[in-house]
């Protein structure tokens, strides 16, 4: 999930990937292809292993960009719901844009029951935009898998003047068992010799929002983000851990026999030092901007 990564428990950010694909000499707007891609693989163990969001985020959502009944939602990189389904609860009309075909299947199943969801199978970058623009575009843990060069652009397209794009960036943060977080980056070094030497999780306050505004900034089509943050402490047994690991894309992408070390070193250390549980510590960032 963690600017903020998808790569949480390894400690690294979505743009910097140091994995097995990000070794290679393909140029970047592969690899991130590819790696947006991995999370395709195992949709079911996606969709019971990723943590949701809390309620409080989805109340300032409302607050802040209108997310509430009768809203026109675009939502891009659905995954299995983590977020549609809070906000099909409010009474969104969504469309939501998912990538992967498995993903987007579980989503629908998922929102069998929201009359007012469409859940669509496509690449947001290729993807026609319908003529009538939304309310809002809602993007969680996933705007950073869009092609750079497109995103903004076409996130503004989408939406009515005075409409909102809204970004949700996760990220693991210094917390919870915080010496365990210390011993397993010895794990890391040894299976992924890419990984820095003692590499610690950022504390939340010194966590940087100016890459995301800066880019908002930039493209001259949004005016001033807002932002708003949440921490969230999530307790795992070793089994949930080791799943929650097997979702994110830097793990998946390394080789067989790295990971399977990886995942037994790991698994190792929580057994014997930490009695089969750890808590892990997440930073959840809404970032709000207006369409000018």
């Amino acid at each position: 999930m963690p600017s903020l990564s998808d790569l949480a428990s390894l400690l690294r950010m979505p743009d910097h990937h140091r994995t097995q694909a990000a070794r290679d000499d393909r140029p970047e707007e592969s690899r991130r292809a590819r790696l947006s891609r991995i999370f395709d693989e195992d949709a079911e163990l996606y969709d019971r292993a990723r943590p949701g969001y809390p309620p409080e985020l989805f109340d300032d959502l409302e607050e802040l960009a209108g997310t509430g009944p009768g809203s026109r939602v675009l939502e891009v990189g659905c995954g299995t719901g983590q977020a549609t389904v809070p906000l099909a609860a409010r009474g969104c009309r969504i469309t939501a844009v998912e990538a992967g075909p498995r993903m987007a299947e579980v989503a629908r199943r998922n929102l069998a029951g929201a009359a007012a969801v469409e859940v669509v199978t496509a690449e947001f970058e290729g993807w026609p935009l319908p003529v009538e623009p939304f309310d809002a575009l809602v993007s969680a843990t996933a705007f950073h898998w869009i092609d750079p060069a497109v995103r903004m652009v076409k996130a503004a397209d989408a939406l009515r003047p005075g409409g909102w794009l809204a970004v949700v960036r996760t990220q693991h943060v210094w917390g919870g068992t915080e010496e365990f977080f210390v011993e397993v980056q010895r794990c890391y070094e040894r299976f992924d010799p890419d990984t820095p030497p003692g590499l610690r999780p950022p504390v939340a306050a010194d966590v940087d929002s100016s890459d995301h505004a800066g880019e908002v900034a930039r493209s001259g089509r949004f005016g001033p983000t807002v932002f708003r943050r949440y921490e969230q402490d999530l307790t795992y047994t070793t089994a949930d851990y080791l799943d929650v690991l097997r979702t994110y894309s830097g793990h998946r992408a390394l080789p067989e026999a790295a990971r399977n070390g990886l995942f037994a070193c790991i698994a190792g250390l929580i057994d014997r030092r930490y009695g089969g549980r750890v808590t892990k510590r997440y930073l959840i960032e809404l970032g709000v901007s207006p369409r000018r």
